[in-house]
């Protein structure tokens, strides 16, 4: 019989809904259960994508005497981390507290009927194995444990919640007056020092293996180069750049990123795809050929977008939450090769190229027996070797990667979260409007426009956000991230078009919200959840970026940028509290805190406006050219013919020609009619940040 998981609509939790295991969901029903029975709580947090969440899953929770153990101690409650990561945060920060390592998914941890943590892990075998205890084992341990020291038990969770709420940033003095120019340079600098140190020259990225991609450090550490002239660190960021869209991170055959890379050369991934990496990453690689024009960079951006809209969107707009690692119980299943394989597929000249091109002529690189594709030689080394001209091995190599594309596409498909996530939306319509002003691209732009329609119209509620949606239901309380990149959202789109009076009413429906439910006003900074949620052991407010961008890093870069433009002094002093609440910690560990550098440097110097005026026709070619230049301190906005019912800043006299108006706060230069004049005016003042 299913549990009660199958009246969900998470697909991480329908997955579970088979097991024996007497799953509950989060909620008030196995809560009070857990209180009135004196049970402690079995609490599984894990993600439909999640490699390590299956293979417990196989190995316990599908197990009968395992589960049988699970049913008699405990109240087992299953959460879908990307549903709840109030949860998430909360309980990782408790297990990395207790076990002073790093925490992950499934994570495992045993709770007191009140909620109060006192063990935990994550993955658990069946049998003990990977220097890790058997979870059967484990089980019968804490329940005897439980039944014999309640009190010691107690007291530890106790402790634990109070070790948690001294995770919360202190109360800092001052403020008001805005971080100084020197503090945000030092910030940026001492960011710039910290990445540095760590750059791999060879591979690039950061640290050794596992490698992630952290595309808000890359973009943190470019806008600082660029702004110094700092050639070693720019270099930096475009060949970690270069590495990962020509390894296997990268999907040679239809696009997309994989999560991380599991060695430092970016060959073999951990094979999930998650829309909160391919939004940012395609934003990333516009902005690295604004600065370099190079195809490669071109490329990613047209196969990331295209497999953003063939792979990862609804009919209805939303996009979708990941792509799983496995298939056929494997993992990279779905992407691996065997050599003879791809050769009867192949013509003889093909094979030749594409093998040369991407290691197929090299022993095998994914466990000893299969290929994962890498690009290994560049064209011009494959055409040397093979006699043939560039171009010729160019047309070889783009018809085997089509044929070998259909091929694969008739495999059994990895599994597909297709539930769509607010904040996550939010990302990849940034990436995504972006890249479409970037490479004036009509696709993208509507596909952009279709996710925020829908994440308008399905989630946003008499002025209240949700944070999911999935087989017609939207539910949850939105958090700190939905707000904040919805904003920030809002602001590319903006940019993409003629302005909508409507994105911009949103946007400030959306900062109202977030001053009103989610800032500390005693202390400053924004909680993770809204002061209605649900009480639960720690209210998280953190500001370090994750796998996603700091929620407090976004709200007060995004509220800073819309205070100055609509003139509402109410947001600026929320952004600058935020950043004053921090500020100590962005000095510690600046690396850990990009989006949050990036706020203080826009808080020293806010961004510059540019406020085109005129016939639509007339200004397009003025579009194409800012749109291709790399200016992250300038927005670029287009006034409609009625600006009626925008704020002062943006109320300017309709012409008949194109005019620009440059702005920074709420000081305007005359209107420039030159292009050249308008681009050496921008990069003047993009210099001055």
């Amino acid at each position: 019989m299913p549990n009660r998981l199958a009246h969900e609509t998470s697909p991480y939790l329908q997955q579970h809904a088979g097991n024996p295991v007497n799953w509950y969901p989060w909620g008030d029903e196995a809560l009070a259960l857990a209180r009135d029975t004196a049970r402690p709580i079995l609490l599984s947090v894990g993600y439909s994508a999640c490699h390590w969440c299956h293979v417990m899953a196989h190995e316990c929770f599908e197990d009968a005497d395992t589960a049988a153990l699970m049913n008699r101690h405990f109240v087992n409650i299953k959460v879908d981390r990307e549903e709840r990561p109030d949860i998430d945060q909360i309980y990782q920060t408790a297990h990395q507290l207790m076990t002073r390592a790093a925490g992950g998914w499934p994570l495992t941890m045993f709770l007191t009927p009140q909620g109060k943590p006192f063990y935990g892990g994550t993955y658990f075998p069946k049998r003990s194995r990977y220097n890790r205890p058997s979870f059967d084992d484990l089980l019968q341990r804490v329940a005897e444990v439980w039944d014999t020291q309640r009190e010691q038990v107690n007291a530890q969770g106790d402790e634990i919640v109070r070790a948690l709420a001294s995770t919360l940033p202190p109360r800092q003095g001052g403020g008001g007056a805005g971080p100084p120019q020197h503090i945000a340079a030092q910030a940026a600098a001492g960011l710039r020092d910290a990445l540095m140190q760590s750059f791999d020259p060879v591979n690039g990225g950061f640290g050794g293996a596992p490698k992630f991609p952290h595309p808000a450090n890359l973009a943190a550490l470019l806008r600082h180069a660029v702004a110094e002239h700092d050639d070693s660190a720019r270099d930096a960021v475009l060949l970690s750049l270069r590495r990962m869209a020509e390894g296997g991170l990268a999907d040679q055959l239809g696009g997309g990123f994989c999560r991380y890379s599991t060695d430092a050369r970016w060959q073999i991934p951990h094979f999930e795809k998650m829309l909160y990496d391919n939004g940012p990453l395609l934003h990333q690689y516009a902005e690295a050929w604004q600065l370099t024009g190079e195809a490669l960079f071109r490329q990613v951006c047209e196969d990331t977008a295209a497999w953003l809209m063939r792979e990862m969107q609804a009919g209805d707009g939303g996009y979708f939450s990941s792509i799983d690692a496995d298939s056929q119980g494997e993992e990279g299943q779905f992407y691996v090769w065997q050599r003879e394989q791809v050769a009867q597929q192949l013509g003889e000249a093909e094979f030749a190229a594409f093998a040369a091109r991407f290691g197929l002529d090299a022993p095998p690189n994914f466990e000893g027996r299969a290929w994962h594709l890498h690009v290994a030689l560049p064209l011009a080394d494959v055409a040397a070797q093979l006699g043939r001209t560039p171009a010729e091995c160019a047309t070889l190599v783009a018809d085997a990667r089509a044929r070998l594309f259909a091929l694969r596409e008739t495999r059994e498909r990895p599994g597909r979260d297709d539930k769509v996530l607010t904040s996550w939306n939010a990302l990849a319509i940034t990436g995504m409007a972006f890249a479409a002003r970037v490479f004036g691209e009509p696709r993208w732009a509507a596909s952009a426009r279709r996710a925020a329609d829908f994440v308008r119209g399905a989630l946003w509620h008499d002025g209240r956000l949700l944070a999911t949606h999935k087989d017609g239901r939207s539910q949850l309380n939105a958090y700190l991230d939905d707000h904040a990149f919805m904003l920030g959202a809002l602001f590319e789109l903006m940019q993409g078009d003629v302005l909508r009076a409507a994105d911009l009413q949103w946007a400030c429906a959306l900062a109202d919200r977030l001053l009103d439910q989610f800032e500390d006003g005693l202390d400053g900074g924004f909680f993770f959840t809204s002061h209605d949620h649900e009480a639960l052991v720690l209210r998280p407010k953190s500001a370090h970026d994750g796998a996603t961008p700091s929620g407090n890093g976004m709200a007060a870069l995004q509220l800073q940028r819309l205070g100055h433009l609509v003139g509402e002094p109410r947001y600026l002093r929320a952004a600058q509290r935020t950043l004053d609440l921090f500020a100590a910690e962005v000095q510690r560990a600046p690396q850990a805190y990009a989006t949050l550098v990036t706020a203080m440097a826009e808080a020293a110097s806010p961004p510059t406006l540019a406020i085109l005026t005129g016939p639509a026709p007339a200004l397009a070619a003025w579009r194409v050219e800012l749109a291709r230049l790399y200016l992250p301190g300038v927005l670029v906005l287009q006034l409609p013919d009625d600006t009626s019912g925008l704020p002062e800043l943006l109320a300017k006299p309709a012409s008949a020609d194109p005019l620009v108006w440059v702005c920074r706060g709420a000081r305007c230069l005359p209107p420039i009619t030159d292009m050249q004049a308008l681009v050496a005016v921008l990069n003047e003042h993009d210099a001055e940040r």
